[in-house]
């Protein structure tokens, strides 16, 4: 999902997302118990546990398309979610894909083109203004699904495991690409994750989340290699993250 949301205000918090104490059940079954996240601005945490322990029902509490049961909830900024599949229109070429959330805000054709082509350099898009979803690599369809989740939102970007159905090379790719984007953009970014490497290369903290009811297990800050976080790859310190990590899981 590619369009903007809500955007409630924060209230007491330092941090551009705060949620507090969150929980969710669905029927009789609780998915989500005590959880409490805060992401400064300019950060990239991600969301580390178990498939199905709950961390999609998170992103989706913090979007506002599920209520949560209890618990607060602050946003500080609009949000735009991209989920793993790109989600790309077949019929439409990569312009109108990524310039839809511009569209569906009213944004003229002129204005929202003009915007657009400003961001294709930088994310590797330029000259491909005019091909079609099918004539893409995965990794360059998964450039414009998160060109088009910035032109819903340049505050806060949910990335939903936005590698995972990629291959290996590939995902080593773009994972590297991601880094290199964040610092172009500095925006924000929550990441949701089953994969420890992937996370010990991207974040700046991680929350470790138990399987469902989904806890906070631990929230593991990495405040090394911070310039160059492709050092992380080769650095001890992250060998015995893994090992702590693992341990928690």
């Amino acid at each position: 999902m590619h369009l903007p949301t809500t955007s409630y205000h924060k209230g007491g918090y330092s941090s551009i997302i705060n949620l507090n104490g969150i929980e969710k059940s669905f029927d009789d079954i609780k998915v989500l118990e005590n959880i409490s996240i805060s992401v400064e601005k300019g950060e990239l945490v991600s969301l580390l546990g178990p498939s199905g322990c709950g961390k999609s029902t998170i992103f989706n509490i913090i979007s506002g398309l599920t209520p949560q049961d209890s618990g607060k909830l602050y946003i500080d900024g609009t949000i735009g979610y991209m989920q793993q599949k790109d989600l790309l229109l077949p019929w439409k070429n990569i312009m109108d894909n990524v310039a839809l959330p511009l569209t569906i805000k009213g944004i003229n054709k002129n204005a929202r083109e003009e915007k657009v082509k400003k961001y294709l350099p930088i994310v590797g898009l330029e000259g491909y203004e005019k091909s079609y979803p099918s004539q893409l690599s995965g990794g360059m369809r998964q450039r414009a699904s998160f060109l088009r989740t910035l032109m819903a939102s340049e505050d806060i970007m949910l990335l939903d495991e936005p590698f995972a159905s990629l291959d290996s090379i590939t995902k080593s790719k773009m994972q590297l690409w991601l880094l290199k984007m964040k610092s172009k953009l500095n925006n924000t970014i929550l990441l949701i994750t089953h994969d420890i490497d992937e996370a010990l290369l991207l974040s700046d903290r991680i929350y470790i989340l138990s399987s469902k009811p989904a806890t906070i297990k631990k929230e593991i800050t990495l405040d090394f290699n911070m310039d160059n976080k492709k050092e992380r790859l080769l650095s001890t310190k992250t060998l015995k993250l893994k090992e702590e990590i693992l341990k928690l899981l």
